[in-house]
């Protein structure tokens, strides 16, 4: 292991907005940047003032800042340019300054995308996600980039599930549907607190899938992930969408781009507390 400068005026700064931060992004960076030896630190912040936080970005040289809800759309019109992932979903989840220049981009989307061909899923294959929040989209745009072509976005919410669908080429329903291969849940269910015993999809869709992701990152085994495993379905997790998004931003900071090898193990770490 590399030996980690000690805090110094030229230690670069990345930092998280979100309504409601998490020790996750900031356990793993860290891990890494200790492990690397690199002059780096990342904290975590909440803020009411999000015009303000994006100027301090920009005014006081932070190299980074990762955004999540509810500022991943809001903090578009303060940005500079963005990458195709942030323009085409209309959602960042990544700045980077280069000498008071913030580009925003969305990991998510390369995340997803990546852990498709990683996994070696069939585009052929009709896949349903569910649900229609940021995320949503940025899962959707992430299946038309991968090529899936036989994709229905079930949605409770017509509006916003109908418009994703639309441009991202993919079919909509407000109804369950009665088959699929790869099912996607992109909602609350399952997530800790109150859908933590909430199933995304029902037994029988669930049997007869090859197939499930879930983004769902706390906790990792859902009911949607155990009841995969117990009938033997493929099963991309939460954690690793979580790793390999944080992994994509993590190269965007520094310039180093992490073997799976790393970015496993300071996703281990980041959940270890």
């Amino acid at each position: 292991m590399a030996e980690r400068p000690g805090l110094n005026k030229d230690t670069r700064v990345c930092i998280s907005l979100a309504g409601r931060p998490s020790d996750l992004g900031t356990r793993f960076h860290n891990f890494l940047y200790a492990e690397l030896g690199l002059d780096f630190l990342y904290k975590a912040f909440t803020t009411t003032d999000l015009v303000g936080a994006v100027h301090g970005v920009r005014a006081l040289g932070l190299r980074g800042c990762s955004v999540s809800m509810p500022f991943k759309s809001a903090i578009i019109p303060l940005l500079d340019e963005l990458e195709d992932s942030a323009h085409a979903i209309g959602a960042v989840n990544t700045v980077v300054n280069d000498g008071g220049r913030l580009t925003g981009a969305n990991t998510d989307v390369e995340a997803v995308a990546a852990l498709l061909a990683q996994h070696g899923l069939d585009p052929d294959q009709r896949a349903v996600i569910r649900g229609s929040g940021s995320m949503a989209s940025a899962v959707s745009s992430a299946f038309a980039r991968a090529g899936f072509r036989r994709t229905t976005l079930w949605a409770r919410n017509r509006t916003e599930g109908a418009a994703i669908a639309a441009r991202d080429g993919h079919r909509f329903t407000d109804v369950e549907p009665d088959r699929g291969e790869l099912l996607v849940n992109v909602t609350p269910l399952g997530m800790a607190g109150g859908d933590a015993d909430a199933l995304a999809f029902g037994p029988d869709l669930i049997r007869g899938a090859r197939a499930v992701l879930d983004v769902v990152a706390v906790p990792v085994e859902t009911p949607l992930v155990r009841a995969a495993r117990a009938a033997e379905l493929q099963v991309i997790t939460g954690a690793e969408v979580h790793a390999l998004q944080a992994a994509f931003q993590f190269e965007r900071y520094t310039g180093v781009r992490l073997t799976r090898d790393q970015v496993a193990r300071a996703a281990a770490f980041a959940r270890s507390a």
